[in-house]
């Protein structure tokens, strides 16, 4: 005999099938723990809000394209406000001048919105000044992977005061700003096996500058003297092709860079800076960049590949075993890095493919780059 909470588990969730969006909107309205809302294809001529819609573990509400090789194509924002246990698959966003979609926490600094997954999402021409493909602000405990962010002005992702998640095999092409950014006290973050082309000025923003109120924690919650725009963010077993720098330290207190590869960057392969220069917080220190292959061109390379900016701590920063490859000139392939680096390689041609970053056969550089990430 089952005992009662197996049994509940073993009921099928109820599936609603809609093909409008007004019958979308009628469904979210009535979501419980365990909707699974199936979207057909088509074009969907706005979007879509909700605010304190919440699954649960074991009954997540979904909202997913019914056939992922055709998405269905909104063509407003999709913004979600004080939610928990929510999961969105294979959706098309076209052409929002805004923020595309939006999870927050509806300004209740103190109760975060969580467990929210973002899976398969397309998102093209989010085009409006300070926009965002994916814009999120208190979110703790969420997961975005296998989507795709391209033309975007703002930012591809942007994170404000979010913790403990991971964005993994996604793509940003044809960006103008930064492609992702965690800030506002994000921590514990992974990037991981994602591709940037393209990306615009920054590939990934490990830190920047948040206003006061912003802050996720508040900033009371965090001791002064050891506050920070971004901490324990790890970026790895990612490619970069293109773009103005590929990463940015910024406030941050720590960060690891490691198993990237990155191929002609048009002026640095790192910057250290400090946006929130206020005493209270930690200057921008122990960043880690590991295991990395960098090849560049002599005529997009900037003072030696690394841009330091005042008031931050680059003598704590640590490089190891990264292999950097002037492809134009070798004898110029040794960085003007800020310590001494542990058994780098200078010169010596990693055989980087520019077609699509993986390793030549032949390479002698297999150990390092997006290829080498440890699978565990």
């Amino acid at each position: 005999m089952l005992l009662p909470f197996l049994a509940l588990a073993l009921i099928p969730q109820p599936v609603v099938q809609v093909g409008d969006l007004g019958s979308l909107r009628a469904a979210l309205s009535q979501a419980k723990p365990g909707t699974k809302i199936s979207v057909a294809a088509g074009d969907y001529d706005g979007g879509l809000y909700a605010t304190g819609l919440s699954g649960t573990a074991a009954a997540p509400i979904v909202i997913a394209g019914a056939d992922p090789k055709n998405p269905p194509k909104f063509h407003g924002a999709i913004q979600f406000q004080a939610g928990s246990y929510l999961e969105f698959d294979d959706l098309a966003i076209v052409g929002v001048t805004g923020n595309a979609i939006g999870i927050d926490d509806g300004g209740v600094r103190e109760k975060p919105s969580s467990h929210i997954a973002l899976r398969g999402l397309r998102i093209t021409q989010s085009l409006g000044a300070g926009s965002s493909g994916i814009k999120m602000a208190g979110v703790d405990d969420f997961r975005i992977e296998d989507c795709a962010v391209d033309g975007f002005a703002g930012c591809g992702i942007d994170m404000v005061g979010c913790h403990h998640g991971t964005i993994e095999n996604c793509r940003f092409e044809q960006g103008g700003g930064v492609a992702v950014q965690a800030k506002g006290a994000s921590f514990d973050v992974a990037i991981r096996k994602c591709r940037f082309v393209d990306y615009g000025a920054s590939g990934v923003n490990i830190g920047q500058s948040t206003g006061i109120p912003f802050f996720r924690p508040s900033l009371d919650k965090l001791p002064a003297g050891s506050r920070f725009e971004a901490k324990s963010i790890t970026v790895e077993g990612c490619t970069f092709k293109g773009g103005a720098v590929p990463f940015a330290f910024a406030g941050a207190d720590g960060g690891f860079v490691r198993f990237n590869t990155i191929y002609e960057p048009s002026k640095w392969a790192i910057r250290i800076l400090q946006e929130t220069a206020t005493p209270d917080f930690v200057p921008c220190r122990n960043g880690r960049f590991e295991d990395n292959i960098v090849v560049f061109r002599s005529d997009r390379w900037f003072e030696g590949g690394v841009n330091v900016g005042p008031k931050t701590a680059p003598e704590t920063f640590r490089f190891a075993r990264n292999w950097w490859y002037c492809n134009d000139k070798p004898d110029r392939s040794r960085p003007t890095l800020p310590t001494a680096e542990e058994g780098g390689s200078y010169g010596q041609d990693p055989m980087v493919r520019a077609s699509d970053l993986d390793l030549d056969l032949a390479s002698p550089a297999k150990m390092a780059g997006a290829g080498a990430l440890p699978k565990s």
